[in-house]
């Protein structure tokens, strides 16, 4: 059997994964369909800077990521978002289907920032780095 070459990668919630902060998974039928081909990573920058589950809930306030306790945790999502990225470097990684809202993976929405359920404009650390290596993101 030929080995599949792995070219997107999926945050990992949307697979079914519960790693979100709360602890759930936000599946997504879209992802899941693409992760099933078998050319699909499922990744969750969080997990890999060991925020844990579940954690603190977080969303980009002028610059930081903070929590609703104003706790700053810039520098852990930095850490994952970092880990990430050398993978995806290292695999030449060329898609990335990732979830809407989140501080590290939102590419076109994130969480306003003012917890209070709403959405804006923006991009979440991760995504940023992604769009900055030029992969293609699609965000669920």
């Amino acid at each position: 059997m030929k080995k599949q070459k792995i070219d997107t990668i999926v945050s990992a919630c949307l697979v079914g994964v519960p790693c979100r902060w709360n602890g759930k998974a936000k599946t997504s039928k879209k992802a899941l369909a693409s992760y099933n081909k078998g050319n699909c990573l499922a990744i969750c920058p969080e997990l890999m800077a060991e925020l844990g589950i579940p954690r603190d809930k977080c969303e980009i306030v002028k610059g930081k990521i903070i929590n609703e306790n104003n706790k700053d945790f810039t520098k852990e999502f930095i850490i994952g978002a970092k880990l990430a990225l050398e993978f995806v470097r290292k695999n030449k990684i060329k898609k990335a289907i990732l979830k809407s809202g989140s501080p590290t993976c939102g590419c076109k929405t994130i969480y306003s920032g003012k917890f209070d359920g709403k959405k804006k404009k923006g991009m979440g650390i991760f995504a940023a780095m992604l769009k900055k290596e030029k992969v293609k993101i699609t965000e669920v």
